[in-house]
């Protein structure tokens, strides 16, 4: 009986087979990209707003905390965007007739809510803590970027899960002094500049238990006299000038000396203040009662 096929054919069907693998694996990588492209992500994007509102010139210019704006965010799940009253405060007196601002002036008249559009948008199914973030030392250029260099407002990461992950599993280059959480200019202890940490030996799981400052502590001074008296003293956004304590006994008390250890590295300061903020390490993360309780 003469043959069907061709001696060729098995060449043919095992090309075949290999090329179907190839498209596969193309298309695969590709898909992978795609997902992870600004496309998808919207990282870098600067969506068009009803107002150009710059955190540049707020922030870097008039020297505003994100606090006077971002009210809840240490305190609340959300940072929340400020109401129109907030704009209003002093936009009643100054660039009163500018046409961009016509917007705040008409929500101001009729009540009816700026219709922002949100850069930092999240999934449905994503809960996100702002408060505990914050407090347990993120800060804000951490994730949302410089934006005090921002004219525009845009997504500096892709806000993806593998982006959440590689923090919680080395959350040490990351975290800060609670002081230092809304400088923006942060940039780690280094060998030029120092930092002293110590424990205030408070109890509880919050940041307050921790002590730091980039005033060397034993040659005393009235920075740090200042400080061991509670004074809180606010850094400056952009220059960080100003420095304070996480938290400190009532002003008119006699503060316990405290030890301090020098950090010159932020690699170092992370791991000590990832023991002293309580932060949970990947094992325990990896536990289903973290979100399942």
């Amino acid at each position: 009986m003469a043959q069907v096929f061709d001696r060729s054919s098995n060449a043919l069907a095992r090309m075949s087979l290999v090329l179907t693998g190839l498209i596969v694996i193309a298309l695969g990588v590709a898909l992978d990209q795609l997902q992870r492209s600004p496309w998808v992500t919207k990282q870098g994007q600067r969506p068009d707003q009803p107002i150009p509102f710059s955190h540049k010139h707020h922030v870097e210019g008039l020297g505003l905390q994100c606090q006077y704006c971002h009210t809840s965010v240490e305190k609340s799940s959300y940072a929340g965007i400020p109401p129109t009253k907030t704009c209003i405060n002093c936009h009643s007196q100054i660039w009163t007739n500018a046409a961009l601002l016509e917007p705040v002036r008409q929500s101001w008249a009729t009540g009816a809510s700026v219709q922002w559009i949100k850069v930092h948008d999240l999934p449905d199914y994503v809960y996100f803590n702002h408060s505990i973030h914050v407090n347990k030392g993120i800060g804000c250029a951490s994730c949302h970027g410089r934006v005090d260099e921002m004219p525009l407002m845009y997504q500096q990461n892709t806000l993806q899960m593998e982006w959440c992950l590689n923090c919680h599993r080395n959350p040490a280059v990351n975290l800060r002094p609670t002081s230092e959480i809304y400088n923006m200019a942060w940039a780690g202890p280094s060998t030029d500049k120092p930092v002293w940490c110590g424990s205030t030996g408070k109890g509880g799981p919050t940041a307050q238990s921790v002590a730091c400052t980039t005033v060397d502590p034993s040659k005393g001074g009235p920075e740090v006299a200042m400080l061991q008296a509670g004074t809180k003293i606010q850094p400056h956004p952009i220059s960080g000038e100003g420095q304070t304590v996480t938290d400190g006994p009532p002003a008119g008390t006699i503060a316990m000396p405290i030890s301090y250890q020098k950090f010159t590295s932020q690699i170092d300061l992370g791991h000590y203040l990832v023991g002293q903020y309580h932060i949970r390490t990947p094992n325990e993360l990896a536990s289903c009662e973290v979100c399942h309780r």
